[in-house]
Formats: structure tokens, sequence, C-alpha cells
């Protein structure tokens, strides 16, 4: 027997990838916050950023120099676009909701030098930060989303991500 009801997964699973290659599916899978981006269609975002807390905190953990923090930040903004290009290629859509490697892979450039596993409060309160940030999108965000490809899907939450490392920080400061 199998499900008889609708599909639980109508419009989510990326029927596109069927017969793509292997490093298709590799850029649709990272694309997409390892699947996360594919659980919610009415939050993919805040689901595909979930990958990204744990990266920040690995960064914290791990990586005690906010320079080396930084350049890796550099690198993974680097790696996202290419990323979320051949993923908006394949899933043949437009800055496609699903696409969550700009929110997962950029998400440590908002905690940069933060002590966030000593001080654990700090990671859902820059959770929140980030994603509202993120979907406010102040300006030139909302601009540079416009850049062609996965330009435009990187570099808006790369401003986001910016302006919301000034308030993590701020709030760090002032909570303390």
């Amino acid at each position: 027997m199998g499900w008889k009801g609708p599909d639980p997964y109508a419009g989510q699973r990326p029927e596109a990838t069927l017969g793509a290659s292997f490093s298709q599916r590799l850029a649709v899978w990272l694309g997409t916050g390892c699947g996360l981006g594919l659980v919610a269609p009415f939050m993919p975002g805040t689901f595909g950023s979930l990958p990204g807390v744990a990266l920040a905190a690995a960064f914290a953990a791990w990586i005690p120099c906010v320079w080396i923090q930084a350049a890796l930040c550099v690198a993974l903004f680097f790696l996202a676009v290419p990323i979320a290009t051949v993923c908006e290629r394949t899933l043949k859509k437009k800055d496609d909701g699903r696409i969550t490697a700009d929110e997962w892979m950029l998400y440590p450039i908002a905690t940069i030098g933060l002590p966030l596993t000593e001080v654990l409060w700090l990671l859902p309160l820059t959770f929140v930060v980030i994603r509202v940030l993120d979907i406010v999108k102040l300006p030139p965000a909302r601009q540079v989303q416009y850049l062609p490809e996965g330009w435009g899907i990187v570099a808006d939450d790369a401003v986001s991500q910016l302006y919301a490392l000034a308030v993590n920080w701020g709030l760090w400061l002032w909570l303390r």
C-alpha cells in the first residue's frame, strides 16, 4: 500500500534534479541548506539557516582569531555564489526561495568575534537578528539582490549579514 493522500512535498521536491549531473545535484543539496530549504514552503530561509548556526558555533569554538574568521567568511561568500548560480539554473527559477546557501554559508559573518560558545544566549539572539534583517533587507541589500544569478542571491545576504554583525555586537556590548 502506498500513500493515498496528496503529496505533502508537492512543489518542494526539486524535480529538475532528476536528469541532473552529480555536480548539479550536489549544488542543489548544498544550495538548499542540505535539503532544509525544502522543508517548509513558508519559511525556507529560516530552516535553511540552521546549518549556519552550527557553522558559526564551530567558527567561535575552533577559530579564535577574528581575522581568520573574517577571511573564511569571504571564502564562503565566493563559494556560495557558484553554488547558488548552479542551483538556480538547475531549479530553473529566478532567486528560488528554496535556495538557502546564502543564508547558511554567510551566517558566520554576523557572528564574527562573538563568544557564541561561552555565552549560549547569544546563539538564539543572533539567529533572530539575522533572520529579521535578512527579511527586511535594508538598503542597499534590496538593490543588490537584482545582480545576475548567484551574485544577486548571495550579495543581498552579505549586506544584511554585515548589518546583523553591527547589531549583534551592539546588543552583546549592551547586554553583557
